[in-house]
């Protein structure tokens, strides 16, 4: 006669063991726990509870000369439990940095969505849903990285992989030894977490870094094995670099002081991309000193370079009136209004009417881009600052 199965409970289950915090962690679990002791304190003292969260606008952005990078200024916004319209997403903040607080006593990481689920519930005794769709969470918990000072990778959340890199450099991830010189076509998967408690920079011989804008232009670059020929770490962001990359980045230049070149196309886009790898961004001017890198140089392609490379016509792309509109703005940006390369530069590509891809020096040759331009660029120092 078979055995009769017993159902386990969510009461059956032991709860978990809390790690021991350190380093990082124990700073951010502090930061977290200060939040509460505002409310706590509060409460305690009779006055409505209410949270000043910095705000995450252009107009509350400014950029130091001085330092060459984005900083946030100090204006906030007043988020109050006693008050109607702002109770729901108050008690949201506070929720989410109690998730958070959890994911790091118990050693754990989640992806932004995993924290959604993980927080989702139906509030006892009601039919209000603590949150209704991601896009609420994943505000609070920008709100919650500003508020606490931290990265969202310190708050135990990732994000997904969106670039690789590949090179003369031994890391070690979570432990483990990793050649970036023997990962084949595929490369190093850049994490969203790269912090020093993760990632160690075990050894490194490589003479500079070069970073392309896609994963078409890095597969060119991996397969001729350009990394090798010219001793440097390659990698890329698949357009947008993530905040995985533009930290590994930073960390790479600062810590082991390897300059930082940017192949990227002649658009507006590919301007904005150099201008956040750069100076930093909106969203994350708080944490610019740890990711922005005002000595990055911008490789190319370049407005001249229809003429310069002798390139087929055929492989230019008509500007859009929001290309122009944007091209316009970024111009204005204060790190390259006063620059007279950039104002040439984005003039040039203004009145010729048209943008250009990396991938267009391939009417050249297949490998114009790894054995002749980038090679030519770096040897003459033809690039724009």
């Amino acid at each position: 006669m078979a055995k009769k199965r017993t159902r386990r409970t969510t009461a059956d289950v032991a709860p978990p063991k809390p790690v021991k915090l350190v380093g990082k962690d124990l700073d951010t679990v502090e930061r977290l726990k200060g939040l509460a002791d505002v409310v706590v304190k509060a409460a305690e003292n009779q006055r409505d509870p209410h949270l000043d969260i910095p705000s995450r606008t252009l107009s509350n952005v400014t950029y130091n000369r001085r330092k060459r990078f984005l900083e946030m200024g100090k204006r906030t916004n007043r988020r109050e439990l006693f008050n109607l319209n702002q109770a729901r997403s108050y008690m949201q903040t506070l929720l989410a940095g109690s998730g958070c607080a959890d994911l790091i006593h118990r050693g754990k990481t989640l992806s932004i969505r995993g924290l959604y689920y993980k927080l989702k519930h139906t509030i006892p005794g009601t039919k209000e849903a603590t949150f209704d769709d991601q896009s609420e969470s994943d505000a609070v918990l920008e709100d919650l990285e500003v508020l606490a000072g931290s990265l969202r990778e310190e708050l135990h959340l990732f994000a997904d992989k969106r670039g690789d890199m590949v090179g003369p450099i031994v890391i070690t991830d979570d432990g483990n030894d990793i050649n970036c010189a023997r990962m084949g076509r595929g490369g190093y998967g850049i994490p969203s977490i790269c912090e020093p408690d993760v990632v160690q920079f075990k050894k490194c011989t490589a003479d500079f870094i070069l970073h392309v804008e896609k994963n078409t232009v890095w597969q060119r670059f991996n397969e001729d094995r350009f990394w090798e020929t010219h001793n440097c770490i390659l990698t890329h962001g698949n357009g947008q670099p993530p905040r995985g990359v533009r930290r590994l980045l930073h960390r790479l230049h600062v810590e082991l002081g390897l300059p930082v070149y940017c192949l990227l196309d002649n658009d507006p886009w590919g301007y904005y991309i150099y201008s956040v790898i750069k100076q930093g961004s909106i969203n994350l001017a708080f944490e610019s000193s740890r990711m922005a890198i005002p000595d990055a140089k911008f490789l190319g392609i370049r407005s001249i370079d229809l003429e310069r490379c002798d390139l087929d016509p055929n492989v230019t792309i008509n500007l859009s009136d929001n290309d122009r509109k944007r091209a316009k703005q970024i111009a204005k940006y204060p790190w390259f209004e006063n620059k007279k390369p950039w104002q040439k530069e984005i003039e040039k590509m203004l009145d010729n009417g048209f943008k250009l891809e990396v991938e267009a020096l391939i009417s050249k040759d297949i490998s114009y881009v790894t054995e002749v331009y980038v090679p030519e660029r770096l040897e003459n120092e033809d690039w724009l600052d």
